[in-house]
């Protein structure tokens, strides 16, 4: 009953509430960004899977600016990371506006991560179970490892929260994520080709 019903009215009044308090603080983010990445904008929205598989548009505050090369081709992550962007990732604040796709239904605040679309024909059948329910801001591999555990080890710490997704669980995950955010533990601030996990070819 909770995870199809209450977990979502839940998710509803919590956002509801929080973007009410902090609103002005994410328009400062907002204005800080915007001058920071030199006009490329201060969100980022890429199309994700979720929940069914159904597609919808992930938003993020964008920590990098699009400056490119002489060829016309965006310069490596390294060199396009800004000082500012490089704080909000390392404080996990560029997944605030989240709090929006929460709102709209897209997502959850707990739940298995939003990947690539180009993912979905990848998965085997237990893995592809991750998308029995709406995905988290933040979720059960997060906590337990984030990017430093294999493709294989998130995959069954995702399917593993859709068969035990209660109340406790999520309460457990949000105590769990505050504390490393603060302690800023699993979070790569820093980037050189990337800043995320490799890329999943169905075989990692």
């Amino acid at each position: 009953m909770y995870k199809h019903f209450f977990k979502r009215i839940i998710d509803f009044i919590i956002v509801l509430s929080a973007l009410l308090i902090i609103w002005p603080f994410l328009l400062i983010i907002t204005i800080w960004l915007y001058f920071a990445n030199k006009g490329a904008g201060a969100f980022f929205t890429q199309e994700r899977p979720g929940k069914d598989g159904k597609i919808f548009k992930v938003i993020k505050f964008k920590s990098m600016t699009d400056e490119r090369d002489a060829n016309g081709k965006l310069l490596p992550d390294a060199q396009r990371l800004t000082k500012v962007g490089k704080f909000v990732r390392s404080t996990s604040l560029d997944e605030l506006p989240q709090l929006f796709n929460v709102l709209k239904g897209d997502m959850a605040l707990i739940g298995p991560r939003p990947l690539l679309v180009q993912y979905l024909p990848l998965y085997n059948k237990e893995q592809a179970r991750r998308h029995e329910v709406r995905p988290g801001i933040t979720g059960w591999a997060q906590i337990n490892g984030r990017n430093t555990i294999s493709w294989t080890e998130k995959f069954k710490l995702d399917v593993w929260y859709v068969d035990h997704c209660t109340f406790w669980t999520d309460i457990k995950v949000i105590f769990i994520t505050i504390k490393k955010v603060i302690c800023r533990s699993d979070i790569n601030s820093q980037t050189g080709k990337s800043a995320t996990m490799p890329t999943f070819t169905g075989n990692n």
